[in-house]
């Protein structure tokens, strides 16, 4: 059983930065691969970066560049950390595991105002 508690979200405006932390209950050295994904209003969760567990990264296009995904398996933290935000990055941010079957968390809001 994992439990994942996202925090950091908030209002910020264009341009700005937030990083994101989503705090593992367990040991997250033994999970294969952590992920942010995203939801805006009307539209479908999406996945924003992911991790795996020797630290290979993926990002979706639209954050490539401006998004970093990482990890620290001593804290059994992962992080978002996101820079030059846009207002269409407006969305509950998600974090999740996948451990043999999929544990998300309950979300963090990330508003940019243009």
């Amino acid at each position: 059983q994992v439990q994942l508690v996202e925090s950091g979200g908030g209002l910020v405006q264009a341009g700005g930065s937030l990083r994101l932390s989503c705090a593992a209950s367990g040991y997250i050295f033994s999970i294969p691969r952590m992920g942010w994904y995203r939801q805006a209003p009307g539209k479908q969760r999406e996945l924003v970066a992911s991790i795996t567990s020797d630290d290979s990264t993926s990002y979706e296009d639209s954050v490539r560049g401006r998004f970093t995904i990482s990890r620290d398996n001593a804290k059994n933290m992962v992080y978002l950390q996101m820079n030059s935000l846009k207002p269409e990055d407006t969305a509950v941010y998600y974090c999740k595991a996948v451990l043999g079957r999929d544990y998300w968390g309950k979300g963090t809001l990330v508003t940019v105002s243009a």
